[in-house]
């Protein structure tokens, strides 16, 4: 069990780096959003990270262990993929791709995480884990409501109206 705990250790050292990373990350990816929904989304789970970040220290306190992250390379290519998206312009939808990615990170990680702390017999480790795990899922569900809704509707819209001008370019040129 020790190699398991030391497992712990190093991956709540990882997703604390991670939530550190988006804390910094999602205000730019909130600005970028053009549908009021998606940027309430956006700015609603930067002040869930806030939190998530105030329970990881607790968890680590719980561990003896003072906290502290180890780069996450898997946040600083998510975070780097939706800033490139940004940069391209690419709207909303793409934007709630890149946000669903990161979360799909998230609950993975804070899945195994809870897990790992319930094999332990960490129970208030645990929970504290399958709060944050809780909060991470419902984010997802909240912009698959979004993507299913305006903002997919729009890049539909937008993307129909391009095709609508190429082909009347097409006919004009013949």
């Amino acid at each position: 069990m020790s190699e398991l705990r030391t497992c712990l250790i190093k991956e709540l050292a990882d997703i604390y780096d991670a939530e550190q990373q988006l804390m910094k990350a999602l205000p730019k990816m909130a600005q970028a959003a053009s549908s009021p929904e998606l940027k309430e989304a956006v700015e609603g789970h930067l002040r869930e990270t806030e939190g998530q970040i105030e329970r990881l220290k607790e968890v680590f306190e719980k561990l003896g262990q003072p906290p502290k992250g180890k780069p996450c390379k898997a946040m600083q290519g998510l975070i780097a993929e939706a800033e490139q998206e940004i940069k391209d312009a690419d709207g909303d939808a793409a934007l709630i791709a890149m946000a669903q990615k990161i979360e799909h990170y998230e609950i993975a990680s804070y899945g195994t995480l809870r897990s790992w702390a319930s094999l332990l017999e960490e129970e208030d480790i645990a929970d504290l884990l399958g709060d944050t795990l809780d909060e991470e899922k419902g984010c997802d569900e909240q912009l698959t409501e979004i993507a299913e809704s305006t903002a997919n509707i729009e890049a539909a819209e937008d993307e129909a109206a391009e095709m609508d001008e190429d082909e009347e370019e097409e006919e004009s040129a013949r």
